[in-house]
């Protein structure tokens, strides 16, 4: 709410309280006149009626006064009024910022979305460039109730820097349940990203705990509030390595009042086919690379022939005659326009009709456009289409590359050696689509060879998270979801577990086909106790020599201790000491070693839970194969048996990422069980 900056002698802490009440008040009466809107008569016919229903709906959503969050965390007082000319004598403004706007009856702010321009000093703001800040406060909140606040003076030349208090418990405050928003703590490094246009793309490289994947949620979240209406007609989605990250992460936007943004995987946006298969890594890492483009694109335009006969069309008693040279320079044109190929067969009858309708002129006949169609529906014009630009399927296509050894061998020459060829050939022909065991790595081949035929539409902005696992295929499948948009991409090139991982980000953004977008590194460590990622680093010059190693901003450095076990038993009790502490627990393990953990938690009676199962108050404890623990975070976690982390990989490199992953899920203690020697790379 606008105010003067001088405060009257009153008890600040109440006097913020009772702001928080009328906040409140304001904010419910807002969602009461939306609930109060009458639209009988404003519709001309039910789809708009329906429309309209469905976007009052979604705003009365966005106005719910959530109760355990926060409805403002911070306030600035300017030193003049924001974007005035600074008049001698001329006082400031008092904002308070939050997740969304509340205003009173007047229309007068109460306060402010903490993504307007007005909001940006309170992320920013420094003693060096305090932005015409005079004073920035902090608000601490227990329960949703407002208990403290925290102020800098920033135009204060005598008052020296410290570190927030306030803001450090809320970075370290335990969590239950899934990923909440960072609105109160987001870092001037971050709020960069947070910020950055809609046009470009940016990848954000960051270590664990940087708070990559919230950055990249609450850029979605800024660029709907910045570029709202262009947006509601393109679309946005945010993309996950899997369902449980999915799960974990599909509160944060509601939280912020944003409804309508898609989740999904890469899995779903390729789903043309049943995937029932899996692949070797090296059939894999073949079929994930860039090259399979070029093989698909000369096997689907090998189907189509130029002419040999003529085309006739017989209209009454006239017949028309389309010599086989000129029909061959219409292909010919066609396939130099390199257009879409379902869009070439489209087009294909139209022209060959049109060179009908110029005999027709120069005949002295006068067609018109409906003449023009009816030639093109013509049986001899739908004939030659047929034969010269077959339609094509493209999963029966992917198929009979992956099935036909001459076909594969034809149009792969050249690209692909002999042996790439028969690690990607299946040792068992399929009978048809349908009952073909698809691999995933096939499904992204039929999703590429889908797009050659018909173009793949485009969203406006598109959240890659965990991107560094992806295979140059899969990069090219996401990039064709936002050709004429932007995106976000998420990762850390340590974290890559994959065998076809990402090597470089210049090298994944032009697999994109975003090759100018801008790749920024997060260094700062927020959420990972100094001690836990001082002790994962030690893997760095092993997994990715040359990145910088995270630095932990945090002041407390967390509970860290390394046990030598002699069974699942000790892991176990682990577990419990853990669970003797507020927050959640994951107790990660290997893949293979899961159910006898599993088998030991039921015997000792601690109920646990399974990735994208919700923690509640009553069961905090989490069993993690480490193949999913990629993205998820935990108060405590247990790390069962290091070594049998790294063997459960193909080879020690990615096994020793693997463990560099699951060392790295605790925000504020860690415990590792061992009954085999530790890796050598773990060595102090």
């Amino acid at each position: 709410m606008s105010a003067p900056v001088h405060e009257p002698p009153a008890d600040p802490l109440a006097r913020e309280r009772s702001h928080l009440g009328a906040s409140r008040a304001a904010l419910r009466a807002m969602r009461e006149d939306v609930e109060a809107l009458d639209i009988k008569d404003v519709t001309a016919n039910w789809v708009n009626a329906a429309v309209l229903a469905r976007q009052i709906d979604d705003r009365i959503k966005a106005l719910a006064d959530l109760s355990d969050t926060p409805l403002f965390f911070g306030r600035l007082d300017y030193l003049h009024a924001p974007g005035a000319a600074r008049a001698e004598g001329a006082g400031g403004e008092r904002f308070y910022i939050g997740r969304r706007h509340v205003h009173d009856a007047d229309g007068d702010p109460m306060v402010i979305d903490w993504r307007a321009p007005v909001s940006q000093p309170f992320y920013r703001a420094s003693r060096k460039n305090p932005m015409d800040i005079g004073l920035r406060r902090r608000f601490g909140y227990t329960g949703g109730d407002l208990t403290a606040y925290e102020d800098e003076h920033l135009s204060d030349p005598g008052e020296t820097a410290a570190t927030s208090k306030l803001l450090q418990q809320e970075i370290e405050r335990p969590r239950v349940g899934p990923m909440r928003d960072i609105v109160a703590t987001i870092q001037p490094e971050q709020d960069e990203i947070v910020r950055s246009g809609l046009s470009g793309t940016v990848c954000v490289q960051g270590g664990p705990g940087t708070g990559k994947t919230a950055v990249g949620l609450h850029r979605v979240a800024y660029l709907l509030y910045a570029h709202r209406e262009r947006l509601a007609r393109t679309g946005t989605l945010v993309i996950g390595p899997n369902r449980s990250f999915l799960h974990y992460i599909e509160q944060v936007l509601p939280a912020l009042g944003e409804l309508t943004v898609q989740q999904a995987t890469v899995d779903d946006l390729v789903a043309h086919v049943e995937v029932r298969g899996t692949d070797e890594a090296a059939a894999a890492i073949v079929k994930g690379d860039a090259r399979m483009a070029v093989v698909l694109k000369r096997a689907l335009y090998s189907h189509v022939t130029l002419p040999t006969e003529p085309v006739v069309v017989v209209r009454g008693s006239r017949r028309w005659r389309v010599p086989a040279y000129e029909l061959e320079e219409i292909v010919r044109e066609l396939l130099a326009r390199d257009i879409r190929y379902g869009a070439a067969r489209e087009a294909l009858p139209q022209r060959i009709a049109h060179a009908v309708l110029v005999r027709m002129e120069q005949a002295g006949e006068a067609p018109d456009d409906r003449v023009q169609d009816a030639v093109a529906r013509n049986s001899a014009v739908k004939a030659a289409v047929k034969a010269l630009w077959p339609a094509v399927d493209p999963a029966r296509l992917v198929l009979r590359l992956l099935t036909d050894a001459e076909f594969l061998a034809e149009h792969a020459e050249g690209v692909l050696d002999e042996d790439e060829r028969k690690t990607i050939l299946w040792a068992r022909p399929a009978r048809s689509v349908k009952t073909a065991r698809w691999s995933a790595a096939d499904a992204v081949l039929v999703d590429e060879a889908a797009d050659l035929i018909q173009r793949t539409h485009s969203l406006g902005h598109v959240v890659l998270d965990e991107a560094q696992d992806l295979s140059p295929m899969q990069y090219r499948a996401v990039g064709r979801r936002c050709t004429t948009g932007s995106a976000t991409v998420l990762g850390d090139l340590a974290q890559g577990t994959t065998p076809w991982a990402t090597r470089s980000w210049a090298e994944a953004l032009d697999h994109l086909g975003k090759p100018d977008g801008a790749v920024e590194e997060l260094t700062a460590g927020f959420r990972v106790p100094t001690d836990v990622i001082a002790y994962a680093s030690r893997l760095l010059p092993h997994i990715a020599p040359g990145l910088a190693p995270v630095a932990s901003v945090r002041e407390n450095p967390g509970f860290f201790e390394v046990r030598e076990a002699t069974g699942t038993a000790d892991t176990v009790a682990a577990c419990a000491q853990l669970l003797g502490h507020e927050g959640s627990t994951g107790l990660i393990a290997a893949d293979a070693r899961v159910p006898a953990l599993a088998e030991a938690l039921t015997e000792a009676g601690i109920p646990f839970l399974a990735p994208g199962e919700e923690t509640t108050r009553e069961t905090r404890l989490t069993l993690v194969p480490a193949s999913l623990a990629k993205g998820l975070e935990y108060d405590y976690v247990v790390l069962d048996e290091p070594r049998a982390v790294v063997d459960g990989e193909p080879d020690e490199r990615t096994g020793l990422r693997r463990l560099y992953v699951a060392l790295t899920r605790a925000v504020s203690g860690l415990i590792v069980t061992h009954t085999a020697a530790l890796p050598a790379q773990l060595a102090g």
